[in-house]
């Protein structure tokens, strides 16, 4: 029975134990991911993930406490410069362990073990998944339906000329009554001003022999007077 026994002692000494976490903490920070037995990799997660929160704080101070686990100077560097950057924003969680399945030869769980953010396909498809928002049963026959609004809408655009075109037509055959009522109003006009012309000519040749006639009677009178 394992009473009391809170974490996997992985068949090691304390020392053995601490030097081999140690150790592949070192060279996870170098290469943000490592392939590993399922044991050591669930192992690892405890080791340096609070070595990672340590990072955060670039002082003098945490610098020794994290070189006190990792007994690395080039692990400490990369840590305290890039991986503490990089995981600024990220309130724990920095480790990622993906199942590889057996191992040939003793059937062993292998897994890999990978800093979260340094694994930019998974965050792609995360923030496009986010974009999406969640998928529902509505959602799917929504998505389904579209493809058919786009088959109607479709002929649609294409019968717009064609309605533009009897909307033309029904204008001009609007217009057309309209100015034939013009053409006639016109005529009418016309016919109006006529007869006023040939009243107009009529009192003229009417006036021309009343005319001739003084100017006969006035051209007497001056005789008469001559005389």
């Amino acid at each position: 029975m394992r009473h009391r026994k809170k974490f996997n002692h992985l068949k090691r000494t304390r020392a053995h134990r601490r030097a081999m976490l140690a150790n592949m903490a070192s060279s996870l920070i170098m290469y943000k991911h490592i392939h590993t037995t399922l044991a050591k990799a669930k192992a690892l997660r405890p080791f340096i993930e609070p070595l990672i929160t340590k990072a955060k704080d670039d002082s003098t101070h945490s610098r020794r406490i994290v070189f006190s686990s990792l007994h690395n100077k080039e692990a400490v560097n990369e840590l305290f410069r890039e991986v503490a950057t990089k995981v600024a924003d990220r309130p724990g969680g920095y480790t990622r362990v993906i199942k590889l399945g057996m191992r040939q030869g003793d059937s062993a769980e292998m897994a890999m073990i990978e800093l979260v953010d340094y694994n930019e396909n998974l965050l792609t498809e995360q923030k496009s998944e986010k974009k999406s928002g969640r998928r529902t049963r509505r959602a799917g026959k929504k998505a389904t339906d579209e493809p058919k609004q786009e088959k109607v809408e479709a002929p649609a655009e294409e019968k717009a000329p064609e309605a533009e075109q009897v909307s033309q037509n029904e204008e001009n055959s609007k217009e057309e009554p309209e100015q034939e009522a013009a053409a006639q109003a016109e005529t009418e006009a016309k016919a109006k001003e006529e007869p006023a012309e040939e009243k107009k000519t009529e009192k003229k040749q009417e006036q021309e022999p009343e005319d001739e006639k003084k100017s006969e009677e006035q051209s007497d009178q001056k005789k008469k007077d001559d005389k």
